[in-house]
């Protein structure tokens, strides 16, 4: 599992960046540095409640004097982005981890191309940052439903290689993904962070594609697929404890409610702090962590959202 010196975070400064979306200008208390990081990292934040929840970092990597991060109200969702649009305020201090980066960019693209998809902009903003630093060609395509819901907006509109597609304006623009994705170069590295119907529709067009230049992240793990529908056995090889796991209950969930406390933190398959060594069985994987030759390999699986192939695991816990 991945273990890492805590940090605290003060509030800095609250901003209202498009209708539903504030960003949090985030610093170190003290004297205490701020960890490098890459573009496409996030943060996990340990909320009250003991919620945690992860987000991107929209900055860029060089600015190493606060790390700024964009939530999207989601009132349907678990309480994280409530919280963080009615009670957090300046001055407020959350514990995290350092960043951890599932999204990586790569620096060697002859030419990288950008999908974003409402808030799903925020890791993406980082990484044209980085690219315009070094002159490198890039282009992105953001979809929203209209003005006032686009974050960054008027930074956006600035840069040339930016192409806005507002849905619910009263000319509507939309985005042909099909035929965007189409005329890629082969050498094209193309990039997509959204909400699941985009990003459902982005897999089935790059099918065919290298995936050595397809990159995307989901907002959370796709809990409700595949082996949560089955029921399984976990074997936890150093006590010896056997866990029934029922349809619909993750393994971390079955640990927690028979007294058992396994590291964790985000519950949504994008931190990465559950990983943890399977020693027999084949895992369902359904985390955003995990590169494909790793879940390839079935020898690690976050136990927060994935499950089994099997009719049982043996996990080193």
């Amino acid at each position: 599992m991945v273990s890492s010196s805590p940090l605290s975070l003060r509030v800095r400064s609250i901003r209202a960046e498009a209708d539903g979306i504030y960003s949090y200008e985030l610093v170190t208390q003290g004297s205490q540095p701020l960890p490098a990081y890459t573009a496409g990292a996030h943060l996990t934040l340990t909320l009250p409640g003991g919620m945690a929840r992860s987000y991107s970092l929209a900055n860029r990597p060089d600015e190493d004097d606060h790390y700024l991060i964009a939530v999207g109200l989601d009132r349907r969702g678990r309480g994280g982005s409530v919280f963080m649009h009615t009670q957090a305020r300046v001055g407020d201090v959350f514990s995290t981890q350092p960043p951890r980066n599932n999204f990586e960019l790569a620096n060697d693209a002859k030419h990288s191309t950008f999908i974003a998809g409402g808030i799903g902009i925020t890791p993406i903003r980082s990484m044209i940052a980085r690219l315009s630093a070094e002159r490198q060609s890039w282009e992105l395509h953001y979809c929203v439903r209209n003005r006032g819901a686009a974050a960054f907006l008027k930074e956006l509109e600035s840069l040339p290689n930016v192409h806005l597609y507002f849905d619910q304006e009263q000319t509507p623009t939309r985005l042909d993904l099909e035929a965007l994705i189409a005329k890629q170069d082969a050498d094209t590295h193309i990039y997509c962070c959204g909400p699941k119907m985009m990003l459902d529709s982005f897999l089935s067009h790059t099918k065919s594609h290298s995936p050595d230049r397809i990159h995307f992240e989901r907002f959370s793990a796709e809990l409700d697929a595949g082996s949560l529908r089955k029921q399984y056995r976990v074997r936890l090889a150093r006590s010896g404890q056997v866990l029934d796991i029922a349809p619909g209950v993750t393994i971390l969930d079955a640990m927690i409610n028979a007294g058992l406390s396994p590291v964790h933190s985000c519950a949504q398959g994008i931190c990465g702090s559950c990983e943890t060594i399977v020693l027999e069985g084949r895992p369902d994987h359904k985390d955003q962590v995990l590169t494909q030759a790793e879940k390839a390999s079935g020898r690690r699986m976050m136990i927060c959202c994935s499950g089994s192939l099997d009719d049982e695991l043996v996990l080193d816990l």
